[in-house]
C-alpha cells in the first residue's frame, strides 16, 4: 500500500472549517439546537461555505470533530453516528456536502476511546477506514487519547494510514502523533511524514492571545527540527483552528494569527460560526494575498530570522524567488512601535540582491515600491499585531 507521502494529497496545506474550538462537544440539541454538534450544524455551514465565498477562497473541507458518534458501535462492530443528532447518517451528510462542491472530514482516535469518551478505533483500523470510505469521507482527523503505550500509539497511526490507502479512496490523513509523543520522546518527523498528511505538534488552540502567542513561541523554539520536514504532501499543524471571528482576539491579534499561519505553511481550518461573522473577519479570512502565501506551491515553511526585545522577524521562501516577511510586535502595552532592519537579512542576503519590490499584504494592502539590497526598512507595528510583506 502507498504511504501518505505518495497518496497525492495535501500538495498545499489543506483549508476548511472545523467544529472544534467554537462548538466543542455540544450534544444537547434540545436545549441549544444552534450550538449542537449535529447534522443541521454541518448542513448550515456547508450552505454558507458555498454561498458566501468561502469555498471559492479555497476552504474546501467541512470537518466533524469529536462527539459525533453514538456511544456504542453497531451490531456489526461499525462506528455509527448519534441517531438523534445525525438522523440521516454520515453518508447522507457527505452526499450533501459534496453537492455543494465541498469535502467532508471526520474524527476518530487511535486508542480505545476518543478524548470525549466515544468509541475509539483501536483494533478496528481496517473496519473504520472501510466505513469512512463507504460514507464518502475525504479527511480523517485521528486523535491520540487512550492509548496504552507509545508503541501502541505509533503502530495505530501506521496501521490507520495503510488502512485508509487500502480503501482506494483519497482520504487526507491528519495525525496528532507527535503531540502525544513529545512529553516522552522526540518525534521522528521523517517517519511521521511517511504516514501522515499533516501532524499536530502543540496544545489545542484557544480563543485567546496567550494561546496564539504560546504556539508561535513553541514553533520558533523548535523550528530547527520541524521546518525542514514540511512540504508538499505533509505539513506541520500548530493546531490548525483559526479562531478569527470569535470572541478572544483583538483585530491586531486576528491579523497576527492569519499572517503567521500563512508564514508557517499551516493547514487553515476555521473554527467559528459562519452564520454570524463580521465583515472584517470575513475579509481577513478570505484575503486572497494571504491565502496565496499559505498555499504557495514551493511548499516551504517559514521560520523566525531574529528576535529583538518584543519584535520578531520571520520569513518564508516563496516560488518565483519571492519571500513572505512578517514583523510581529509581541508588546502588550503602549502604542505602535517601529522596527528597522536591513534588507540584507532576507533570504540569506539574496532576497533583495540587487533590488526588490515590496508589497504590504496585512493589515492592509499597500505598495511600498522598490528598494536596493543595502536599504533598511522601517515598519510600524501595533501591539500584538503583525505587518505581513511580500518581497
Amino acid at each position: 500500500a502507498a504511504l501518505a507521502l505518495d497518496n497525492g494529497l495535501a500538495r498545499t496545506p489543506p483549508m476548511g472549517w472545523l467544529h472544534w474550538e467554537r462548538f466543542l462537544c455540544g450534544t444537547d440539541c434540545a436545549a441549544d439546537p444552534r450550538r449542537c454538534v449535529s447534522e443541521q450544524l454541518f448542513v448550515e455551514m456547508a450552505d454558507r461555505m458555498a454561498a458566501e465565498g468561502w469555498r471559492d477562497a479555497g476552504y474546501e473541507f467541512i470537518c466533524i470533530d469529536d462527539c459525533w458518534m453514538a456511544p456504542t458501535r453497531d451490531k456489526r462492530g461499525r462506528l455509527q453516528a448519534d441517531p438523534k443528532r445525525f438522523p440521516g447518517g454520515i453518508r447522507k451528510l457527505a452526499d450533501y456536502v459534496h453537492s455543494k462542491g465541498l469535502k467532508l472530514g471526520i474524527y476518530s482516535d487511535v486508542g480505545t476511546k476518543t478524548c470525549a469518551g466515544f468509541p475509539g478505533s483501536y483494533n478496528h483500523y481496517d473496519l473504520d477506514a472501510q466505513t469512512f470510505a463507504s460514507w464518502g469521507v475525504d479527511l480523517l482527523k485521528f486523535d491520540g487519547c487512550n492509548s496504552d503505550s507509545l508503541e501502541q500509539l505509533a503502530e495505530g497511526y501506521r496501521l490507520m494510514s495503510l488502512a485508509l490507502n487500502k480503501t482506494g479512496r483519497s482520504i487526507v490523513y491528519s495525525c496528532e502523533w507527535p503531540f502525544y509523543l513529545r512529553p516522552v520522546q522526540q518525534p521522528n518527523y521523517t517517519e511521521i511524514k511517511q504516514y501522515c498528511n499533516h501532524w499536530r505538534n502543540f496544545y489545542d488552540v484557544y480563543d485567546s492571545w496567550s494561546s496564539i502567542k504560546s504556539i508561535l513561541d513553541w514553533t520558533a523554539l523548535h523550528q530547527d527540527t520541524i521546518v525542514k520536514i514540511a512540504g508538499p504532501g505533509g505539513w506541520n499543524d500548530p493546531d490548525m483552528a483559526l479562531v478569527i471571528g470569535n470572541f478572544g482576539l483583538s483585530w491586531d491579534q486576528s491579523v497576527t494569527q492569519m499572517a503567521m499561519w500563512a508564514i508557517m505553511a499551516a493547514p487553515l481550518f476555521m473554527s467559528n460560526d459562519l452564520r454570524h461573522i463580521s465583515p472584517e473577519a470575513k475579509w481577513l479570512l478570505q484575503n486572497k494575498e494571504v491565502i496565496a502565501i499559505n498555499q504557495d506551491p514551493l511548499g516551504k515553511q517559514g521560520y523566525q530570522l531574529s528576535k529583538d526585545k518584543n519584535f520578531q522577524l520571520w520569513e518564508r521562501p516563496l516560488s518565483g524567488r519571492a519571500y513572505a516577511v512578517a514583523v510581529l510586535n509581541q508588546q502588550e502595552i503602549g502604542g505602535p512601535q517601529k522596527f528597522t532592519f536591513s534588507l540584507t537579512f532576507l533570504g540569506n542576503g539574496l532576497a533583495c540582491n540587487p533590488a526588490c519590490s515590496i508589497q504590504q499584504v496585512l493589515p492592509a494592502s499597500r505598495d511600498w515600491g522598490v528598494y536596493s539590497w543595502i536599504s533598511s526598512l522601517s515598519v510600524e507595528v501595533n501591539p500584538t499585531g503583525t505587518v505581513l510583506l511580500k518581497v
